[in-house]
This record gives C-alpha cells, structure tokens and sequence, in this order.
C-alpha cells in the first residue's frame, strides 16, 4: 500500500536510530522498522474507523432528535442523504475493514466526547448543508463530499492527531501518511466496490511491486546501509577533503549512504530515480544548505562509481 518514498523514509528514521542509539543487533532494529510500517497499516484502518463512528453519531443524533419535546420540522423530517451515502454503506459492509477493526481491537467507546466534537463542526459546516440540499444524487457527488469529510473534519482534527500520538510513538510522524492513504482509497473507490474487495488492494492494483518485494526492498536496503557503511564513509569522505564526518549532520551522512547502497546494490531502479528521491527527501529531513550539499556529493559520487564500473543496472532502458 505504501509508497516507495515511505519505505525510504522508514528506513532512515530506523538507521537513526540504529547509529544514534548504538544498537548492537541488526536483527531487533530490522523488527522495530516492520513493526513501524505496520502501524502505519493500523493507523490507516483506526482512521477509516473513526470516519465510520462520527456517521454513527450522526445516525443516532438524527434519530434522538425526533423523540425531543419540541422537534423542528426538519428534525421530524431529516434527509437520510448523508447515512444512505453509497461508499459509507460499502465501507460499512467490507469485510477486510470489519476484520481489521476487530484485530485491532478498535472502539471508540471512551472517545464519545472526540466523536461528538467532529459531528458538531461538521453538523454546523456550509459543507453539509450544500451537500444536503444539492437536489442531485449520484455516487461521484457522494464520493466527492466524503473525501472533503474526511479532509476537513478527520484528517485536520488536532484532538485526533494527539490521540494517536499519545498511544505510539511510531505515529508521532504518520498520522499525515495514513490520512493520504485513507483519501486515495476514498478516491479509488467504484460502485462495483463490494464487500469481499480489498481496500489496500484498489492501492495497489497496477504497480509492479507486491508486498513480498517491498518487504524486501525493505530490509535490504536497512541491513546492507550498515554493512556498507565503513566503505561508504571512505567513499563520502574522499569527496568531501574540506569537511570532517563528524562536522556533517547524521541525516545527510545517512541519505547519502542510502542512496550509494540502493546505487550499487539494487540493480532494476534506474540512477535518475534513485537520486530524485533522495534528493525529495532531503528537502524533508535536512536543511536547504543540506540538500544542496546532498545533491553535490552525491553528483559526484555517481560519477565516480559510473567510471569505476560500480554501479551496474539490468532491464529495458537501464543497462550501464
């Protein structure tokens, strides 16, 4: 489901950890960088869970507002547009999205106080009134409308945020990532969308790259930036006379061994990709000055290893 970009991003916060914590065994960082990504996984399902309790909410609202004293006539008469909307019916009868809430153990039953904060702005959002008194019905309309839910009331929610922050530290940094995940999936989504399909599945659908390849990109990419790091210091160190490893940031130090070891050690991802990516991800994690240094050396070091016959790529367009 996630992105290669991601994945790198994983892998550097874990050799940061690595290097900085002075951790002797590869093998219990490796498991602390999987059991990272797949807390990205639950938070992406804790979010589609919290979507569906705040229509919950809005179900039983509209339902107790009928039994007041004095019921206006648009309580008596509620319009059901919002609980009838055709994927939150789909999500509610998926199947995958059930069995994940209950592995998680997911229950917003402590919560009620959250879940009644984002019903409020969104009962009072100009949002819902216009999507309400539309006068169309159409699942592109109900489409459109859950993703700007989801958006404005969710995935903006500060109560929310420190909510997950609190409960891991591996979602300090993700509760952003899965909310993308979360409106892309919102986005994939198709009238056929039925109740054995896989959500994670419509992200996938159509990349080369299956969960078994990306595990290994994974691991390999982590455990072979350390085994390589005494030559890559030597190699840094050569084209940088006028620096003192020691003096440069360890995130430069790190994006830059990532980015030899996927250079010389991964033989289908073409030079350019590599380089553009960590290059994006500097722009992230280091400063402007750092990114321009990243990209220099970087330039640099390619040009070395292409002259001295260490970085060889296979496949259509990529042979060197």
């Amino acid at each position: 489901m996630l992105g290669r970009r991601h994945y790198r991003i994983k892998v550097l916060q874990a050799l940061y950890a690595y290097f900085q914590g002075g951790e002797a065994r590869i093998e219990v960082a490796e498991k602390n960088l999987l059991t990272s990504l797949d807390k990205v996984y639950e938070l992406y399902y804790r979010q589609f869970s919290f979507l569906l309790e705040v229509i919950h909410f809005y179900r039983f609202r509209m339902e107790e507002s009928k039994t007041k004293f004095y019921p206006t006539p648009d309580e008596i008469n509620p319009s059901y547009k919002l609980s009838e909307n055709r994927l939150i019916l789909q999500l509610q009868q998926n199947r995958q999205l059930t069995e994940e809430f209950v592995n998680y153990k997911i229950s917003w039953t402590e919560e009620q106080e959250m879940v009644r904060k984002v019903y409020q702005k969104l009962k009072a959002s100009k949002d819902l009134a216009e999507y309400l008194g539309s006068g169309v019905s159409s699942y592109r309309e109900d489409q459109d409308f859950l993703e700007k839910l989801f958006r404005k009331f969710i995935a903006k929610s500060a109560d929310l945020q420190f909510y997950f922050e609190e409960r891991s530290i591996f979602w300090d940094d993700d509760f952003e990532v899965a909310a993308i995940f979360v409106l892309k999936t919102i986005k994939l989504m198709s009238e056929s969308f039925g109740e054995q399909d896989s959500l994670t599945g419509l992200l996938t659908k159509g990349q080369d790259e299956d969960p078994e390849d990306d595990r290994k990109f994974i691991l390999e990419l982590f455990r072979k930036t350390i085994i390589n790091s005494e030559e890559s210091d030597k190699l840094i160190d050569a084209r940088t006379r006028n620096w003192e490893l020691e003096r440069i940031a360890l995130t430069d130090i790190l994006l830059i061994k990532m980015a030899l070891t996927e250079l010389t050690n991964f033989s289908q991802i073409p030079v350019k990709v590599t380089m553009n990516e960590y290059i994006e991800i500097s722009k992230q994690f280091s400063s402007q000055k750092s990114k321009l240094f990243i990209n220099g050396i970087l330039d640099k070091l390619v040009s070395d290893l292409t002259e001295e016959k260490k970085i060889r790529k296979t496949g259509r367009g990529l042979m060197t």
